[in-house]
């Protein structure tokens, strides 16, 4: 997203399952751990993302919080993004869309980009090379497995979920991530390609140039 100068977010596309667009990843002191969105309908249904909604039947947002709070309450940035956050998660939201523009302008505005953003009108199959950069399917949580280094793999560990994303988007050569300070990355090993919450408790206003310099 740093790189481009406009943001255009699909909605005339069919919900697709085992995607992102209904769960982000963080680390615990076990390994990574998916957040998941329940759907009405779930995961199978064929609506247009647009029309996709989300099942509040159960509390999936104080589940989440709680979780996202364990995880990271010990990180040094966690409190000076965290009543803000928390806010999002109080508020109830019906379209998984809604939700996932409002997390994305949340985002933005914590690592202090200032981009445009719109939605489609219509669905394309696909873009001319030069009027547009299709990430349209290109970043899928089975592209990220096993992407973990253990303690003493150095980079060689994230090599399987770095080489994935870029030979997929042609952005990057060798797949080598960065490491950065995380909560259990003594335990762990660090793990890359996680939600830029991760990011953001970790390394705070100076996520935005650890992304300029990856």
């Amino acid at each position: 997203m740093y790189n481009f100068s406009n943001i255009v977010f699909e909605q005339y596309e069919s919900y697709q399952k085992m995607s992102f667009r209904n769960r982000c990843q963080i680390a615990g002191a076990e390994g990574v751990i998916d957040l998941s969105i329940p759907l009405v309908r779930g995961r199978d249904q064929k609506a247009l993302i647009k029309d996709v909604r989300i099942s509040n039947a159960r509390p999936w947002q104080s589940q989440h919080w709680k979780t996202i709070v364990s995880c990271y309450s010990r990180s040094p940035w966690f409190e000076f993004y965290r009543d803000e956050l928390e806010g999002l998660y109080r508020k109830q939201w019906n379209f998984l869309l809604d939700w996932n523009l409002v997390c994305f302008e949340w985002t933005v505005k914590a690592l202090g980009i200032s981009i445009p953003v719109r939605l489609t009108e219509s669905y394309e199959k696909g873009y001319a090379a030069d009027k547009a950069t299709d990430w349209r399917g290109k970043i899928l949580p089975k592209h990220l497995a096993g992407g973990v280094a253990g303690p003493g793999e150095g980079m060689a560990g994230l090599r399987g979920a770095g080489l994935a994303i870029g030979r997929i988007t042609g952005l990057v050569d060798d797949g080598e991530v960065r490491p950065y300070r995380q909560v259990f990355g003594e335990r762990i090993g660090f793990i890359p390609h996680l939600s830029v919450l991760d990011l953001l408790f970790c390394e705070g206003k100076q996520s935005i140039r650890y992304l300029r310099s990856s």
